[in-house]
């Protein structure tokens, strides 16, 4: 977090992988004085019904926490158009890095069309994710679209065991994998 930045009801998108990550990142930007949005645009989750469940946890999540939630469009279509080629990659690997740019760019186009300045990602929260790459495409995204990618480690201050509180108390869905098929196949 930008720890010197004043905030007063400032806008900002999250983008939300899902309710678990996204607990503490919405909790800790609402307590700095941010007016938050939850993007929930994860066109790599499969199958659909595990689509459906992540959506159903971030709609609790995001009713309990009282911000405005959008719903991407589901299209898996464009995610395996985005990472074809690199289906064999191994796990945070590149087919990895595109995914998060695909995910991070479609933010950014929403952010520019509601005249959101700032956006960010719950994904940095997971253990599983490298938070300097996912900071470094964010930034890139962002100055494309001439916004300001908000680069905060959640992680940060126990900020895992904070969401995965938030989690338990909400009740949300817990998943097992990352989302993507490939993602299924190997932790099985």
């Amino acid at each position: 977090m930008a720890e010197n930045k004043t905030c007063s009801n400032k806008k900002i998108l999250l983008h939300a992988c899902c309710g678990i990550c996204s607990g503490y990142p919405v909790s800790l930007l609402k307590d700095s004085g941010y007016s938050v949005v939850v993007y929930f645009y994860n066109p790599n989750i499969y199958p659909q019904t595990e689509y459906q469940k992540r959506l159903e946890a971030e709609k609790t999540l995001c009713r309990s926490f009282d911000c405005e939630l959008i719903i991407g469009d589901y299209e898996p279509e464009v995610y395996y158009q985005e990472i074809k080629g690199l289906e064999n990659e191994p796990e945070k690997g590149k087919r990895c890095d595109k995914c998060f740019a695909l995910r991070l760019r479609k933010t950014a186009q929403l952010a520019k069309a509601l005249g959101i300045k700032e956006f960010t990602t719950s994904m940095v929260i997971s253990p599983h994710k490298n938070y300097k790459k996912l900071t470094a495409i964010g930034e890139k995204i962002a100055n494309e679209y001439d916004l300001e990618y908000l680069s905060t480690n959640f992680r940060k201050q126990d900020g895992f065991l904070k969401t995965n509180q938030i989690a338990r108390e909400l009740n949300l869905y817990r998943q097992n994998y990352c989302g993507c098929k490939f993602a299924k196949i190997s932790s099985v």
